[in-house]
């Protein structure tokens, strides 16, 4: 029988629907992963229960499939991930069609529900979804930290450290597979350790990525701005193979903001870390999310926002409006009194300022000769990408196909000849 798996939200998931598809496959099952024209007998959904435009959209997706079960084109259907989690028992209600919903750490019933046994043997292993040369590598579950405004904790509970070895005999089973570029992700690496080891060992584990064979590219995903590892930095700047990229989430700069959404840093403390990672770390392009409209936010506060977003020039930087989420504690706390006409007035006021930023930098590119992968080929173009940009969110290049037979995962010099805001034109040189 044939399975279609839906991966919605971050690259998380995607790993547990990774691993979801290893397990089927060792069974006997013909997988696809997203497909453009779902076709199978059994479809799941890997959902995503952040925020509401997420969730509306993994509702969505699951209320199509049911109306396709109901019309007699799907077999199965069967629900996963953080949505679930969070609202099992309500889905169960309003969605009954799905034939099974689990959470965000018990989709192995899945594998037994269908007549199957859970593989512990391969529990590591993972059909990789992306292009073969690159893959996404979780190294923790959870959270600590309880931000006002977010679930995630409520979700997927305290924060657990994979073991350095697991995590490293993963490395090279990929590297060995042909995966030379790896993004490392976890809710809040900088925290990787502490529970396993009674330190934070995250420098320690990228040091030990680094110094296996094969292993090309190294960036990483969603630090926390509070007691930053600053050894960190030293493993970035000695290792060629780690790339000067930091996604590092700060939500917002003004103290009142910050104590109101439990960041347990301030104002001070974050313009000292990034002048201080960029001291360490000269040419390190950062990426950010900040949040706009959460209660208590004055037009002073934004401003104040706006203000550092001119000082910090991010290189890469994403933003969006608060939304009540149940269960956390700003919905137990704060009236969500900021009307929705201010909260996205604001939004598009922040973006449109880092985009005229990031135009700005995109151009200072031009003439320079950078390091490259290929992605893939589309049309007359091979499109690539620069250490400094992460797949599907992040700037590419465009080469010429004409110039050269390229393959995907192919790495090499160019240099840049023309910047749009999202797209870096070049040549080999």
């Amino acid at each position: 029988m044939k399975i279609d798996v839906i991966t919605l939200g971050c690259s998380k998931n995607l790993v547990d629907s990774e691993r979801l598809m290893r397990q089927l496959e060792a069974v006997g099952y013909e997988v696809t992963h997203d497909s453009g024209q779902i076709d199978g007998d059994i479809a799941v959904v890997n959902t995503c229960g952040f925020i509401a435009d997420a969730q509306e959209e993994s509702i969505n997706m699951i209320l199509e499939l049911a109306q396709r079960k109901a019309e007699g084109k799907l077999k199965k259907l069967y629900v996963m991930g953080c949505l679930s989690e969070r609202f099992m028992e309500e889905l169960g209600k309003e969605i009954p069609e799905v034939d099974r919903y689990y959470g965000k750490f018990d989709w192995t019933r899945l594998l037994s529900d269908l007549g199957h046994e859970y593989n512990e043997a391969i529990a590591n292993e993972r059909h990789i979804t992306t292009p073969s040369h690159y893959a996404y590598l979780k190294i923790s579950e959870g959270c600590n930290r309880h931000c006002a405004y977010c679930a995630i904790p409520i979700i997927t509970g305290a924060h657990r450290s994979r073991p350095m070895e697991d995590i490293l005999e993963e490395v090279r089973r990929l590297v060995a597979a042909g995966v030379k570029e790896f993004q490392v992700i976890a809710q809040e690496l900088t925290f990787y350790g502490l529970d396993l080891y009674k330190e934070r060992r995250i420098a320690g584990l990228i040091q030990a990525m680094a110094d296996i064979p094969g292993v090309e590219w190294i960036r990483l995903h969603y630090a926390y701005p509070s007691e930053f590892p600053m050894e960190l930095l030293a493993v970035m700047k000695e290792n060629a193979n780690v790339c000067n990229y930091l996604d590092i989430a700060l939500q917002h700069i003004s103290d009142n903001v910050l104590g109101a959404m439990h960041r347990h840093t301030s104002k001070a403390e974050t313009y000292s870390l990034i002048e201080e990672i960029r001291r360490q770390v000269p040419g390190i392009h950062l990426r950010t999310t900040l949040m706009v409209g959460f209660p208590g936010e004055t037009e002073e506060d934004f401003e104040e926002l706006c203000r550092f977003v001119r000082w910090a020039r991010f290189e890469r930087m994403g933003a969006f409006a608060y939304s009540e989420e149940q269960g956390t504690p700003s919905a137990r706390l704060y009236e969500d009194s900021i009307p929705d006409g201010v909260k996205q007035e604001r939004l598009s006021h922040l973006m449109r300022l880092q985009q005229k930023i990031s135009s700005e930098i995109q151009q200072e590119k031009v003439g320079k000769e950078m390091r490259i992968v290929i992605d893939r080929r589309e049309g007359g173009w091979y499109v690539g990408r620069t250490e400094f940009d992460s797949p599907e969110v992040d700037p590419e290049v465009l080469v010429s196909a004409q110039s050269a037979d390229l393959n995907p995962g192919t790495f090499c010099t160019v240099r840049i000849v023309k910047a749009d805001d999202f797209v870096l034109y070049a040549e080999l040189v």
